[in-house]
């Protein structure tokens, strides 16, 4: 089969799918071509999958293509004015919502429909997407969960980490992981630190990098609170192991990697209820609302002070993530969809 992906920006979740996928379908023979801008071929190693990697700009050549993949509405967008060209089945997966009430979100908005309507199949990575795009005239939706690639084995030991970090046993790591950007809320992680200022066992690391850094880096520092923020972590896998509780506070999300892989890193989850996240974990984790601080600031310090109940749910976290899709049957519905496009 002959697949052409397409993508926008990314240097994040949907970059990282995108590879999983491309080493797969390449894997079982099939020819990948992938339109991207080049600062994602470069952070995601997009020329290293053994797939034809072409610039976004030439997405009007879609000779020989059998279906095109776009992911994320934005590129939905692009790939619908290219397939008119050149009609060729056109699948777009949704990742992510559209926040806010700015200009930008009613563009964002008018993108959703224009691509609900063109698309042939949308893919929507929480139900929340699919209900929405069904909303907004698609007349193919469904869902279509995204794995987290695996992660490596941790590289340094649980306990020479927390050394590392300036951490003992009896402190209680607290770590978020991602994007430090506004749909991540990490404003959120502030207010919870600065409302447990008095409780300096509770130590709150944050690992990503964005364009908040520096606005974040003045809040920690103006608060005297007990966050870190990390920069940029390449071994995720040695964080989570170090970690004592994992935290979310994403204004939105659909399946959210960081919580994906705390739940298989063995890390008791503690999340904002938005997005697809209450059907990600199934029970498997402590939601809480994202408006109320003092609702996640006591169920942190239940938590954190309660080692049975944080066995409990290390437990309860590894037995829902077994039950996930892994990016092999993730590629292996993808393949059956493109087939139905096909025929």
């Amino acid at each position: 089969m002959r697949i052409a992906l397409v993508l926008t920006a990314s240097t994040g979740g949907i970059g990282r799918h995108v590879a999983s996928v491309v080493v797969r379908l390449v894997q079982r023979g099939h020819a990948v071509r992938i339109y991207s801008p080049a600062e994602t071929s470069r952070t995601q190693r997009l020329d290293d999958l053994g797939a034809d990697v072409r610039p976004l700009s030439r997405l009007g050549r879609l000779a020989g293509a059998d279906v095109v993949h776009a992911h994320g509405y934005k590129a939905g967008a692009i790939a619908l004015g290219a397939s008119t060209l050149r009609p060729v089945p056109l699948v777009v997966t949704w990742h992510n919502a559209v926040l806010g009430q700015g200009w930008s979100a009613v563009g964002g908005r008018l993108l959703q429909r224009l691509v609900a309507r063109g698309a042939d199949l949308t893919l929507g990575a929480s139900t929340d997407l699919v209900v929405e795009a069904r909303r907004l005239g698609a007349r193919n939706a469904r869902l279509a969960p995204v794995a987290a690639p695996v992660l490596g084995k941790a590289t340094v030991p649980r306990e020479a980490l927390r050394r590392d970090l300036g951490l003992t046993e009896q402190d209680v790591m607290i770590v978020t992981i991602g994007r430090l950007a506004p749909q991540k809320n990490l404003g959120l992680v502030l207010e919870i630190a600065r409302s447990v200022r008095d409780r300096p066992e509770l130590r709150f690391l944050i690992a990503g990098e964005g364009p908040l850094r520096d606005e974040l880096a003045d809040r920690v520092k103006a608060d005297s609170s007990n966050v870190v923020l990390l920069g940029h972590y390449d071994d995720i896998a040695s964080l989570l192991g170090a970690a004592d509780l994992a935290l979310l506070t994403s204004a939105w999300e659909a399946r959210a990697l960081a919580a994906q892989e705390a739940l298989l890193s063995g890390v008791p989850l503690v999340s904002a209820r938005v997005g697809g996240i209450e059907e990600l974990v199934d029970g498997a984790a402590v939601l809480f609302d994202p408006h109320e601080v003092g609702q996640a600031v006591v169920q942190l310090l239940d938590l954190a002070h309660d080692a049975d109940r944080r066995a409990s749910m290390r437990a309860a976290g590894l037995a829902r993530a077994a039950a996930w899709p892994d990016e092999d049957q993730v590629v292996d519905e993808l393949l059956t969809c493109y087939r139905e496009l096909i025929a």
